[in-house]
C-alpha cells in the first residue's frame, strides 16, 4: 500500500518516530558488542559486551557483560564483584564462573560448562577506578567505602542507561571476599532507587565483620592443627573469661603477644590462605620481591585492621623507590590471565584503552590508599533484611582469609528467626548422592557451606557453585 499527500507524510513520520523509539528502547550500545574473543577455538552463540560505564567525577568504569544462554530477556542481571579492595571482577569471570575460563599460559580460552551465565546475564565490573581497565580522567585513585558504593551505584544506572532492554528484569549482586562489604553497600543504595528491579544480594568468603574475623580465625586454626596444644591452652587463659575469647583489640599484654605468636604459626608457614588444603602456588603473603624494573608484592590475605596497617606502611617506603609496585595474590599464579589481559589483540576485542603500566589483577594503589570506613556490614544487612530483599551467605569451609566459622558467627548475630535447621546438602556425582556441605534458612536469609572449596568456591567446585547460584537465583530450598 502507498500512502500519498498531507496525511501520507504524517503516517511516515509517525511510523519513523514510533521505529526510533522501538530502538531506544532495545538498544544495547553496538559499539561495544564483542564481535571475535582471541583465544577460543570456537565463538560463542549469546552476545557479549566490554566498554566503559561513565561515573560522575570523570570515572571510567571497564566492564564485560555476556547474556544469558538461556534467555536473555526473561533472566535475572547478575552483577558481579571481586574483592581486595583493589582486585578485578575479571578474576571471577576468567578463572571462576565466567563462560570462557584462561588456560596455563594465557594464550587460549576454554569454555566453561559451569558457567553462571547458563543461567542468568552476567555483569562483571571492574570497580573502583583504578582497577584492571577502569581509570580517572584525573588519575586520582583514593576512595573510601561510603564513595566506592557511590561510583558503583552510579555506574549501575548508566548500565541500564545503555540496555534498558534489561530495567525490568530481576537484578541481584554477587560478590566475594572484600565483595562481602561492597555489595551490601551497593545493594542499600539501590534499594532506595525504584527504577532498578533488586531483588537480593550473594556473598562468598565475603568479609563481614574485622573482629569476628580475626577472633574466628584462631578457633579455625587450631582445630584444623595450625596452633600447637599448649599455645591454646595459654591463648584461653590469657584472653578468654566466661566462655568468651576477646583475642583482638586485647587490654591484657600476654594475651597480645601468645596471639601474635599464634597468629604467626598459622600464617607465615607458607600455607595457602585461601585453601589450606591446596598448595601455595606463587609466594607467601606479604612476600616481596624486586624484579629490577618492578617490584612484586603479595597482599597479605587476612583482614585485620592492625596487619593491613602495617602492611600499608610497607608499601608507603616501597613506593618511595619510584618502582612500579605490583600486587599478585599469594599462593595464586596471575601469569595466566595478566598474560591474556595484556594482550593487544585481547585489548582490542575488549574495547579497552591501553594503560600504563598495563592490567593487573589487583591495583596496588587502590589497596593501599583505600580508606576502610567500617569495621563491619552489620546495619546494611539488617537495612535490607527488614525491606525485604534475599541474603546468601555461602563458604568454602577451607578459606582463612574470610573463614567460614566468623561468617556463621557474624549471621547467627543477627538474631534472625531460624525457619529450617542445619542439615547438609546433596549432589550427584556418578550417579549417587554426596554432601556438598551444610546449609541453614532464616527469615530471608540463607547460610550455606561449600566442603572442600576455598576463598574462591566456583574456581574450586565450579559443579556445586552452579548448583547453589541457581538456588539462590530460583529461591529454592537446597
Amino acid at each position: 500500500m502507498v500512502v500519498s499527500g498531507p496525511k501520507g507524510a504524517k503516517m511516515v513520520f509517525l511510523l519513523c518516530t514510533m521505529l526510533l523509539v522501538a530502538l531506544s528502547i532495545e538498544a544495547a550500545p553496538l559499539k561495544d558488542q564483542i564481535t571475535y574473543l582471541p583465544g577460543l577455538e570456537k565463538q560463542p552463540s549469546f552476545l557479549q559486551y566490554s566498554g566503559y560505564l561513565n561515573v560522575p567525577g570523570g570515572k571510567n568504569f571497564h566492564y564485560w557483560f555476556v547474556e544469558s544462554q538461556k534467555d536473555p530477556s526473561s533472566s535475572p542481571v547478575v552483577l558481579w564483584l571481586n574483592g581486595g579492595p583493589g582486585c578485578s571482577s575479571l578474576d571471577g569471570f576468567l578463572t571462576g564462573h565466567g563462560p570462557f575460563l584462561v588456560q596455563e599460559g594465557g594464550n587460549t580460552l576454554k569454555s566453561n560448562p559451569h558457567s553462571w551465565n547458563t543461567i542468568a546475564n552476567m555483569l562483571y565490573l571492574e570497580t573502583p577506578a583504578g582497577v584492571g581497565y577502569s581509570y580517572s580522567d584525573d588519575k586520582s585513585y583514593q576512595i573510601n567505602d561510603t564513595q566506592a558504593a557511590q561510583d558503583n551505584y552510579m555506574a549501575m544506572k548508566d548500565f541500564f542507561r545503555l540496555f534498558p532492554e534489561f530495567s525490568e528484569n530481576e537484578f541481584y549482586i554477587a560478590g566475594e571476599s572484600y565483595g562481602g562489604f561492597y555489595v551490601p553497600n551497593l545493594a542499600v543504595e539501590l534499594s532506595k532507587d525504584d527504577s532498578i528491579n533488586l531483588k537480593g544480594i550473594a556473598i562468598g568468603n565475603g568479609l563481614t565483620d574485622y573482629e569476628i574475623n580475626y577472633n574466628s580465625l584462631l578457633y579455625f586454626a587450631y582445630y584444623h592443627g595450625l596452633i600447637d596444644t599448649k599455645l591454646w591452652s595459654e591463648l584461653q587463659a590469657a584472653c578468654c573469661k566466661d566462655n568468651k575469647c576477646e583475642f583482638t583489640n586485647a587490654k591484657d599484654q600476654i594475651c597480645t603477644e601468645k596471639t601474635e605468636v599464634a597468629y604467626s604459626q598459622a600464617h607465615r608457614y607458607g600455607l595457602n590462605m585461601y585453601n589450606l588444603y591446596a598448595k601455595c602456588e606463587n609466594g607467601n603473603p606479604e612476600e616481596i620481591r624486586d624484579l629490577g624494573d618492578h617490584i612484586v608484592v603479595h597482599i597479605p590475605g587476612i583482614y585485620s585492621t592492625k596487619v593491613h596497617s602495617n602492611f600499608r606502611m610497607k608499601l608507603q617506603r616501597l613506593s618511595q623507590l619510584k618502582k612500579p609496585i605490583k600486587l599478585s595474590v599469594p599462593c595464586l599464579d596471575d601469569t595466566s590471565i595478566n598474560t591474556y589481559m595484556n594482550k593487544l589483540e585481547v585489548q582490542k576485542a575488549l574495547h579497552v584503552h591501553h594503560l600504563k603500566p598495563g592490567w593487573d589483577v589487583c591495583s596496588a594503589e587502590v589497596f593501599y590508599t583505600f580508606i576502610r570506613e567500617l569495621t563491619n556490614v552489620r546495619a546494611q544487612y539488617l537495612e535490607l533484611l527488614n525491606k525485604g530483599y534475599r541474603i546468601f551467605v555461602y563458604s568454602g569451609d577451607t578459606d582463612m582469609a574470610c573463614n567460614f566459622l566468623g561468617i556463621e558467627w557474624f549471621v547467627h548475630s543477627l538474631e534472625r528467626e531460624l525457619q529450617v535447621q542445619y542439615r547438609p546438602w546433596l549432589y550427584k556425582e556418578e550417579g549417587h548422592s554426596q554432601i556438598a556441605g551444610f546449609t541453614k534458612q532464616y527469615a530471608n536469609l540463607t547460610l550455606l557451606t561449600v566442603k572442600g572449596a576455598g576463598h574462591m568456591v566456583a574456581t574450586d567446585k565450579p559443579k556445586e557453585a552452579l548448583i547453589l547460584f541457581r538456588h539462590f537465583i530460583n529461591n529454592k530450598t537446597l
